[in-house]
C-alpha cells in the first residue's frame, strides 16, 4: 500500500503518518524529516531548504525532488508520502519517477481544518532541537515549562511556527498546493476527510478510508 498524506501545514500528517506507519508497517517518507536530517549534517541541500523554511517560503522543486528520489529508489515495500508533493510540478514529477521504479500510488489522503485551528495548532508547537520530541503549550505541555520530558534538552520555538511565518506558509499553502486537490480527484484516488479533533479521534477516520476501495 503506498500512500499520500496530505493537508496544510498543522493538519497532523505527522502524527496520523506514524498511527499509519505502526499499523500498517510502512516506509515514512517526510520531506520535514529529511530537511532536518539533511541540516543537521550540514549538507549543501539541507542549507539551502532551511534559508527557505525559515521565510515561510516553499522550498524549491530541485532541492526537494533530489531528496526525495534517492529516498524512493531503495523502497521495497509500502511506503507513506508526508509534504511532498507540494506543487503541481512537484506532484507530475513524483509520478514519472514511480513510473520509472515501476510503482504507483493507492489513495491520497487529504485532512481538512479550518486555518483558525491549524495556526493555533502551529504558533503553539515547542520542539526539542537534538531529539525531536514535540509539545504543544496549550494541548501537550511539557511537565516543566520550557524542558523535554524525555531528554531534559530546552524546547524552542522554531523559526517557522512564528505567527507572521506561518501565515506566510498558509498562503504560499493555498496558491501553490490546494491545486492537487483537483490534481489527485481527477485521477480517482483522493480521499478527503476532516482532520479536526484529537489525533485519536482522526485516526479511525483514515483507517474508514483505507478501508474503501
Amino acid at each position: 500500500m503506498n500512500l499520500l498524506l496530505f493537508g496544510a501545514p498543522g493538519t497532523g500528517k505527522g502524527t496520523q503518518s506514524s498511527f499509519l506507519i505502526s499499523q500498517y508497517k510502512l516506509h515514512h517518507i517526510s520531506t520535514g524529516d529529511l530537511f532536518r536530517k539533511a541540516l543537521g549534517e550540514k549538507t549543501p541541500l539541507g542549507l539551502k531548504a532551511q534559508s527557505y523554511m525559515d521565510r515561510g517560503e516553499l522550498v524549491p522543486d530541485s532541492i526537494v525532488i533530489a531528496l526525495i528520489e534517492e529516498v524512493l529508489a531503495d523502497i521495497k515495500s509500502g511506503f507513506i508520502l508526508d509534504g511532498f508533493p507540494r506543487t503541481l510540478a512537484q506532484a507530475e514529477a513524483l509520478d514519472s519517477l514511480l513510473k520509472n521504479i515501476t510503482l504507483d500510488l493507492d489513495k491520497v489522503l487529504y485532512l481538512k481544518v479550518p486555518e483558525s485551528i491549524l495556526i493555533e495548532r502551529i504558533v503553539g508547537r515547542r520542539v526539542a532541537e537534538k531529539s525531536g520530541h514535540v509539545y504543544h503549550i496549550k494541548f501537550n505541555p511539557p511537565l516543566k515549562k520550557g524542558v523535554c520530558d524525555k531528554s531534559g534538552e530546552k524546547l524552542i520555538h522554531r523559526n517557522d511556527d512564528r505567527e507572521e511565518v506561518v501565515k506566510q506558509r498558509l498562503k504560499a499553502y493555498r496558491e501553490q498546493t490546494e491545486p492537487l486537490i483537483e490534481y489527485y480527484r481527477e485521477k480517482n484516488i483522493l480521499f478527503e476527510l476532516d482532520g479536526c479533533g484529537s489525533p485519536k479521534e482522526v485516526f479511525p477516520r483514515l483507517q474508514l478510508m483505507l478501508s474503501i476501495s
